[in-house]
């Protein structure tokens, strides 16, 4: 049976959010919404889009609730098929880092069982195909705030830092 990819677009304060999601569950978000980003995923998945609102509900509900501050974990089920078995390892550790809490490249690679060094967990981090439901913006440098990617710069992570109530200015202020 041909797998199957139905997206959404999500109106959100740090932009207009992307959801890809297969009949296993959600395989990547973005803040890319255009025909380039939809055709490259649908290639990486192995799919064929279709246009299904009922299956990217929940997941659409869920960041919305995010925003909202009514929701602090997700439960949209993840679609992993476009990590690596390294990648899956440690973005599976992070995505039980709880809400408003952080952790340092090297702490997650611990927390992951990994073998990979702190630089390698930031690379890790920059092609994470699943952000703000497996939380990179969560993950820091030891010295500060460290970077995010998907375009969107540090600004955002430093939002979505404040918005989970993680009030250390230390890091925000950088």
């Amino acid at each position: 049976m041909m797998s199957t990819v139905a997206f959404a677009e999500v109106p959100t304060p740090v932009g207009a959010f992307l959801l890809a999601v297969t009949e296993d569950g959600l395989a990547a978000t973005g803040w890319r919404y255009d025909a380039e980003t939809k055709a490259r995923l649908v290639k990486a998945l192995g799919a064929t889009e279709i246009h299904d609102p009922d299956r990217t509900a929940f997941a659409v509900r869920e960041l919305l609730d995010y925003f909202a501050e009514r929701l602090r974990a997700f439960e949209t089920p993840v679609d992993w098929r476009l990590t690596s078995p390294v990648q899956r390892q440690v973005l599976q550790a992070l995505h039980r880092v709880p809400y408003g809490k952080v952790v340092t490249y090297g702490e997650l690679a611990r927390k992951a069982e990994s073998s990979v060094p702190a630089r390698g967990i930031g690379a890790i981090m920059g092609a994470n195909p699943i952000p703000i439901v497996v939380p990179c913006h969560r993950v820091v440098a030891g010295n500060g705030l460290g970077g995010f990617s998907g375009g969107v710069g540090v600004e955002t992570k430093r939002w979505l830092l404040t918005h989970e109530g993680y009030l250390q200015p230390s890091l925000l202020d950088l």
